[in-house]
């Protein structure tokens, strides 16, 4: 009796064992699959389950996340598909993309677009991660609430004409009740209105016009005046149209680029301002090593020739850092002209805008 007993006290102790650690091996195994399905989700809202369309950093040592398709807007449109600048040449020569694939983004998707306001449409709408586009739209459009932040201004000195139709206005105070043709929202429509406050003329009328539309109704005579800029202004100057005035001649008035990304983007990968803006400014040191190439390849794209192209966008305009004092400066005076004309919706901080 004792015997049998101690013996199914033996098999019972045995089997409270084996149980106990069965118990322990499997919390062990839950731990550990938390763990790994708490690492895999990046520092974003991004960082998914697997089947995702994204892709973790290779390599950054940052655990950030990114889309494997970036989707980038620019102002423009030519055979090569791409913007001019540092950030041209780095996607034309691919020194862009292979930085982009050490943090899972694939494959870069470029869309032109004829001016800014319909740059920001796209972005707002989700259709764009991020573009570069002139200061003006950018600035209106967050004045109007759109959800983007600044995370680069890399260049300062973009020349706003306006051009006389022949045998038209000789001088700006001839445009007193004149119909001028603008690309409204744009930093030209900034210009020639902080231009014709300047010089206090009033009466004249402003019509929103692309520049193909506005070429067109310059030459039939349907509007006494328009503006354009780039190589585009410097051939109608050829053709015989009458140079009025430009933003050379008023810093104040100068344009500058914005390159701007949407809240949502960053989101999903919050280390994105940092990880381009290096990228780009690999490029740009390219760049600079390569000149001749870089105005041929401008050439290409403006339809232009390399001469022109240096004379209208010279490599010393490009910024070598996101920000510039003489920049913010410009930004400052831009967001200030356009919230006093009610162009703007809202005054705002540019700091507060800006991710540094």
């Amino acid at each position: 009796m004792n015997r049998s007993y101690r013996e199914n006290a033996g098999r019972g102790s045995k089997r409270r064992r084996l149980a106990l650690i069965a118990g322990v091996v499997m919390m062990m195994l839950v731990l550990q699959a938390c763990g790994n399905q708490a690492g895999s989700g990046g520092s974003g809202p991004a960082g998914g389950s697997a089947g995702s369309d994204t892709a973790e950093a290779a390599g950054s040592g940052t655990g950030s996340q990114a889309p494997a398709v970036l989707n980038f807007g620019y102002i423009g449109s030519n055979k090569l598909n791409v913007p001019g600048g540092a950030e041209g040449w780095g996607l034309y020569k691919g020194i862009i993309q292979e930085e982009l694939k050490k943090y899972g983004i694939t494959e870069v998707k470029l869309t032109g677009f004829p001016n800014g306001p319909d740059q920001t449409e796209s972005l707002i709408s989700g259709r764009l991660d991020f573009g570069s586009l002139g200061d003006t739209p950018a600035i209106i459009a967050y004045a109007s609430g759109a959800k983007t932040r600044l995370i680069a201004q890399t260049s300062a000195h973009t020349v706003g004409y306006l051009i006389g139709k022949k045998d038209g206005p000789k001088t700006v105070q001839d445009l007193q009740g004149k119909t001028i043709a603008i690309q409204k929202g744009s930093f030209m429509h900034r210009y020639v209105a902080g231009l014709l406050k300047q010089e206090g003329v009033t009466g004249y009328k402003l019509v929103h016009m692309l520049i193909p539309d506005a070429t067109a109704a310059l030459a039939r005579g349907d509007v006494d005046a328009t503006t354009n800029n780039g190589v585009a202004a410097l051939k109608q100057l050829e053709q015989g149209y009458t140079h009025l005035d430009d933003a050379s001649a008023h810093p104040d008035l100068l344009g500058s680029s914005a390159t701007v990304v949407s809240e949502e983007y960053l989101a999903k990968f919050p280390d994105f301002p940092k990880v381009w803006n290096a990228a780009r400014e690999k490029a740009l040191a390219d760049l600079k090593q390569h000149e001749e190439e870089y105005y041929e390849f401008l050439a290409e794209i403006g339809d232009t020739t390399p001469e022109l192209a240096k004379q209208v966008n010279p490599i010393s305009d490009i910024k070598d850092t996101a920000f510039t004092g003489e920049g913010t400066k410009l930004l400052e005076g831009t967001k200030n002209f356009l919230v006093e004309e009610k162009l703007a919706k809202q005054d705002f901080n540019i700091s507060d805008w800006q991710l540094r």
